[in-house]
């Protein structure tokens, strides 16, 4: 084939190691993505992406793999401003006597604007390219997400208590249709309904989030079964398991992406699995307000969806979704006391298309297909730290470390370049993160 006849396309990505997620835990050698106008064309040898295409730019990346970008299923990333706030205690008291009160006094669109900056650039320098938020000020994260071209699910906030972002139930819910609508046709960005808990949410608000998410066909992020005393209180208000009330209202389905889930039963695992309901793992969130432990195998097992998710940088506190997986492999093999239990090809899994299944976005990001999105993250495998590489995604779960990430791209658009990041300015980054933790102190 001549130059003039090979198909013109904007990029040719060629790696010494490409992990496609699916098919499952196949790695492929030497081979090259071909991206055009944001999309995966093809998944092809070296060999014959140079025979049949030409390409505006290539990249070749000799001593890397190259995977999906990580998708965190479960964010609050304005909180990356708290990261360190109120360490070393139990949820509740570090909720009601930390959190809160510190939100209270500092919360507003400029704070939410600035800590979703900072998780931006930490999450991209990571290799993740899509996160699932649930914070305040939805309106204000949905714009500065697509400022920088970042893919994201904006939870839209549903309390039972006043904040900075809205004072009545009736107000969450006019304002989250309305955010909703000024975004819904936009490129990178979705939106998905967020009541906080069932232990801050009514039945009446649960029972409109459900009518509203089946005539809109919108997810619903709720925080479930996070500790023993969630199911404790929740037997003595309400005479049932929190999972039990929130089915008797209809929330459980297969729109729900219910987080943390530390304390299941085997009915309550076989209800998610029957349900189509996917599962938020968060394990060193969980680890670290000693929450409890979510039974990954199992409900793998049991053909639930599993995905996995870092939490806010108040309570883990980093997105680093590489630590994030090991952490869940590791932890997973000690609950089964199986040490085949969560290997390292379904823990990446989990980290890609299975927290995109969660998002409603399997069929558009997750896994390298041609027809997805060009959603790539480039690991460099040539450090002291990762050789020799007998198992390429052995290697990328347990040995790897998220400052080997060398490259970024999401829908096509470069976003790191050899660990630099393209379009946002690191030192102005650092000087607002500086100036929120000294405006932050004084309210101490």
């Amino acid at each position: 084939m001549s130059q003039t006849e090979k198909r013109a396309v904007d990029t040719i990505i060629g790696a010494r190691w490409v992990v496609p997620v699916e098919p499952h835990g196949v790695v492929l050698e030497n081979h090259a993505v071909v991206i055009h106008k944001g999309q995966i064309l093809a998944l092809v040898p070296q060999a014959e992406a140079a025979a049949a295409y030409v390409a505006a730019q290539n990249v070749a990346l000799d001593e890397h793999v190259l995977m999906p970008g990580l998708v965190n299923a479960h964010t609050h990333n304005p909180m990356t401003l708290m990261r360190g706030i109120a360490d070393d205690l139990p949820l509740m008291t570090w909720l009601t006597q930390h959190i809160w009160p510190a939100e209270a006094k500092a919360i507003s669109p400029e704070f939410v604007r600035d800590g979703v900056e900072l998780a931006i650039a930490e999450m991209v320098r990571g290799g993740t390219t899509c996160c699932n938020e649930n914070y305040f000020f939805p309106d204000v994260q949905a714009a500065t997400y697509r400022r920088h071209g970042f893919r994201a699910m904006v939870g839209l906030p549903i309390i039972e208590f006043p904040s900075a972002w809205a004072k009545t139930s009736d107000e969450y819910f006019d304002k989250a249709l309305g955010v909703h609508d000024e975004y819904r046709d936009t490129a990178l960005l979705g939106t998905a309904f967020a009541p906080h808990a069932p232990y801050t949410v009514s039945n009446a608000s649960f029972e409109r989030t459900r009518l509203l998410s089946d005539q809109l066909d919108m997810p619903v992020h709720v925080h479930v079964h996070e500790t023993a005393q969630e199911v404790e209180d929740s037997r003595r208000d309400h005479g049932v398991r929190p999972l039990q009330r929130l089915q008797g209202l209809g929330i459980v389905n297969d729109h729900l992406i219910a987080v943390h889930m530390t304390q299941l039963t085997d009915a309550e695992i076989e209800l998610c699995a029957e349900a189509g309901v996917s599962v938020v793992h968060c394990p060193e969130s969980n680890l670290k307000l000693a929450s409890g432990f979510c039974p990954a195998e199992r409900l793998r097992r049991a053909g639930v969806n599993v995905a996995i998710g870092t939490d806010g940088c108040a309570s883990n506190n980093d997105l680093d979704m590489f630590g994030e997986m090991r952490t869940a492999a590791l932890l997973a093999k000690g609950v089964a006391a199986d040490a085949s239990a969560f290997d390292a090809a379904s823990t990446l899994r989990a980290a890609t298309l299975g927290s995109a299944r969660a998002l409603g976005w399997g069929d558009r990001i997750g896994s390298l297909e041609a027809g997805k999105a060009a959603d790539l993250a480039a690991v460099r495998l040539d450090a002291l730290e990762t050789q020799p590489v007998f198992h390429v995604i052995s290697q990328l779960v347990y040995a790897c470390g998220r400052h080997q990430v060398s490259d970024v791209w999401i829908a096509g658009e470069r976003k790191l370049s050899g660990g630099i990041l393209v379009d946002m300015d690191s030192a102005d980054l650092l000087a607002r993160a500086r100036s929120w933790r000294n405006r932050l102190a004084a309210f101490d």
